[in-house]
């Protein structure tokens, strides 16, 4: 199938079996590896993404289903003017270790962020719920998150 998909802000036709994985179009075909192919069945999260700016478990939507969306990845967090603040601040504050499942934490958190810029621990520990970390025990992914907040809202 011939599907039209805008990848961060890039549009993409591209033919597609029917049964592909959204991951694996981005991954496989798009060359986006940001997005980490984890546990195929939609347990750990690495692969969320945003599909026009719902975050989703990108192992669980078929390509086809993005035909004529938007879908936003890790990638696209970067702009012009460097590293998001999410991504600077999961630097400072040591919020990755092996960095399999920061992808798709990194996504929920922007998200997150977007709608609720002061964000109580609760609010990003369930924020976060939908992935799993096999390293730590999330406080300075946490951490990160709220620190990222707290710089967006004294830039503001």
């Amino acid at each position: 199938m011939l599907i039209r998909v805008d990848v961060n802000g890039a549009d993409h036709l591209v033919d597609v079996e029917p049964r592909l994985l959204l991951v694996h179009l981005l991954r496989d075909e798009l060359r986006l590896t940001g997005t980490h192919w984890g546990c195929d069945t939609s347990n750990c999260g690495a692969c969320t993404v945003w599909l026009d700016d719902v975050p989703v478990k990108s192992c669980t939507v078929l390509a086809v289903m993005a035909d004529g969306h938007r879908v936003r990845t890790v990638e696209g967090l970067e702009s012009r003017s460097g590293l998001d603040q999410v991504q600077r601040s999961f630097v400072e504050c040591h919020g990755l270790q092996c960095g399999f499942c920061t992808p798709g934490i990194l996504m929920t958190a922007r998200w997150l962020l977007d709608r609720n810029p002061d964000p109580t621990e609760t609010d990003v520990r369930e924020a976060i719920s939908g992935q799993v970390c096999r390293c730590t025990g999330y406080a300075n992914i946490v951490r990160a998150i709220r620190h990222a907040a707290e710089t967006e809202r004294e830039a503001s």
